[in-house]
């Protein structure tokens, strides 16, 4: 599976991403350049990659923009760091081994995990 990850998220991902058999696909940017979110949100849909980020907004938005979607988990700490983060995205890995990610917006907090339903899902 892809995977594409936003700015802030830690780039140690990539390791964890290669534990999993998944990968870590990073668009071609300048790197002095601060980027959208939705800028990275779209590129993440024309890979066909699930959107990795800080940013819990993307947990309430995505679902309702985008119906269709390759798939997001949204990590949002207390106190973020960089272990508490890929502590956090090795569950979610885990997690998305049976259940669907596509479609879905998964909110991994400090002791809660939201899991959204595709419109129209019972």
């Amino acid at each position: 599976m892809k995977f594409l990850a936003d700015q802030n998220f830690p780039r140690a991902c990539k390791d964890l991403l290669d534990e999993f058999d998944h990968t870590l696909w990073e668009p071609n940017y300048d790197p002095n350049t601060g980027l959208s979110d939705e800028w990275l949100f779209a590129q993440a849909q024309e890979q066909n990659a699930v959107f990795l980020t800080t940013d819990k907004d993307f947990f309430h938005t995505v679902p309702l923009i985008y119906p269709r979607h390759a798939g997001v988990i949204v990590i949002t700490l207390a106190r973020p760091n960089r272990d508490g983060i890929l502590k956090k995205l090795r569950w979610g890995l885990v997690f998305i081994q049976s259940n669907p990610i596509a479609d879905h917006v998964i909110l991994l907090r400090d002791h809660r995990v939201l899991y959204s339903k595709r419109i129209g899902e019972p």
